[in-house]
């Protein structure tokens, strides 16, 4: 028998279609909390990675100066001297016109340096800058303009040559901005300036003959500034004199070598744009004091007041030439202290002058000791008593001839040989 079982019925399955639930999203009111916390974390991160960049930028300068004075130490060794701040191949007695003039293949004149080469352009050679130092070294064809067929005698023309002479007979090496010679925190770039320097020589903590070391255009002594010069220049270099290590007798560990400076922007700022002491009613020979409360603008106390007069064009103003020995382009003194005003003696920039070093690092500036060693001063140094007239070479008291600084620790630090003691924590 068969029996036959009932299956059970099964419905038919019917597709259930679940609502599909919305997933929540971002209220206006949450967006703007979010974007709020990122904002204040970019705001406490800002100053943090500007901190840490302004440091990399900071180590890099101490590291230039660094090698600026290795370039020095092996300059030394190689000829026994230092480079002079303000020598080179000097100009023809009775002639004046031809240091900036090339020549044609053959012809005569063909540029000199008119004895105003910066110690910037020896140290060249050891500072792994023997590409730019051969083209210096040897004569020179005018590439711009094109086709002008004119040539440069060794050693290049007047490095205080103007852009309109380079414009009429380009010299590329005057031109060219060494890397070491920069400080990163500097924004100074381009024109007027033709190749800019951070870094100068110290000439000490006096003015007086600063500007020629008492030595003419023609590398001759001056007979009446010459033994004057040797009275009132102070410092670890004089300007158309090479001085040695020897001659350092306070020790190269308490002598300033290099200091740092900042380049001209045009912008009025007082330690970049030279100042006339016409301004001053007073030389700041005898009250360099004068030099950083008079003319500034009471509102931006780093600027100068519109009142005020420049000594000098916009070409000549603070690192705008590191081949140029004039104190304004490459030299720095230790009167007033970093980050003061710089002022002229007269009414141009050749003449001598308060140049303090400078820096756009906070609070103040690296300085570059005669062992080679850097470090970084505060614009809060001891300086003494800035109303203080310099030593003078016939000067009496206080002011005679190898009398000690009356610039404090900053001006002792200038000098070479005045016996003072310098405390090793400074």
């Amino acid at each position: 028998m068969i029996i036959l079982s009932r299956l059970p019925k099964t419905k038919p399955r019917v597709a259930s279609v679940q609502p599909h639930s919305a997933k929540p999203g971002f209220t206006l009111v949450e967006l703007l909390v979010v974007i709020a916390i990122i904002g204040v974390l970019v705001g406490l991160l800002l100053p943090a990675v500007q901190a840490a960049r302004e440091a990399a930028r900071r180590m890099q300068c101490s590291n230039n100066a660094k090698q600026i004075g290795l370039g020095i130490h092996n300059y030394h060794s190689a000829y026994n001297q230092l480079p002079m701040s303000r020598g080179g191949t000097s100009r023809v007695s009775g002639s004046t016109g031809d240091s900036v003039i090339p020549r044609t293949l053959g012809g005569s004149l063909g540029g000199n340096n008119r004895f105003n080469r910066s110690a910037l352009v020896p140290i060249l050679p050891f500072i792994e800058q023997q590409g730019l130092w051969e083209q210096i070294a040897n004569q020179f064809k005018v590439v711009e303009p094109a086709g002008s067929d004119l040539y440069y005698n060794a050693f290049g023309p007047n490095p205080e040559m103007s852009l309109t002479h380079h414009t009429t007979a380009r010299y590329d090496p005057w031109m060219t901005n060494v890397a070491t010679y920069r400080c990163p925190s500097d924004p100074g770039n381009g024109l007027p300036g033709q190749g800019r320097t951070n870094f100068g020589m110290s000439l000490g903590d006096a003015l007086g003959q600063q500007n020629t070391g008492g030595v003419y255009e023609t590398a001759k002594p001056n007979p009446t500034e010459y033994p004057r010069a040797n009275k009132s220049n102070r410092g670890m270099f004089r300007s158309r004199v090479a001085l040695k290590f020897r001659d350092v007798l306070d020790g190269l560990s308490n002598t300033i070598m290099v200091g740092e400076m900042n380049t001209d922007l045009g912008d009025r700022h007082k330690t970049t744009q030279v100042v006339n002491d016409a301004n001053f009613g007073a030389t700041i020979i005898n009250n360099p004091g004068l030099c950083n409360t008079i003319e500034i603008d009471p509102d931006r106390p780093a600027f100068w007041a519109s009142s005020a007069t420049f000594a000098g064009g916009a070409q000549i103003q603070r690192g705008l030439k590191w081949a140029c020995g004039f104190p304004v382009f490459t030299a720095i003194t230790t009167i007033a202290p970093p980050n003061s005003a710089v002022c002229s003696t007269g009414n141009s920039t050749w003449q001598p002058g308060l140049y303090p070093p400078s820096s756009r690092h906070q609070g103040g500036v690296h300085i570059l000791l005669g062992d080679g060693a850097v470090k970084f001063i505060t614009d809060s140094i001891e300086a003494g008593d800035q109303s203080a007239g310099n030593i003078w070479w016939n000067g009496t008291g206080n002011r005679a001839p190898g009398m000690p600084s009356p610039y404090g620790l900053w001006g002792a630090l200038g000098t070479r040989a005045t016996k003072e003691q310098v405390s090793a924590d400074f």
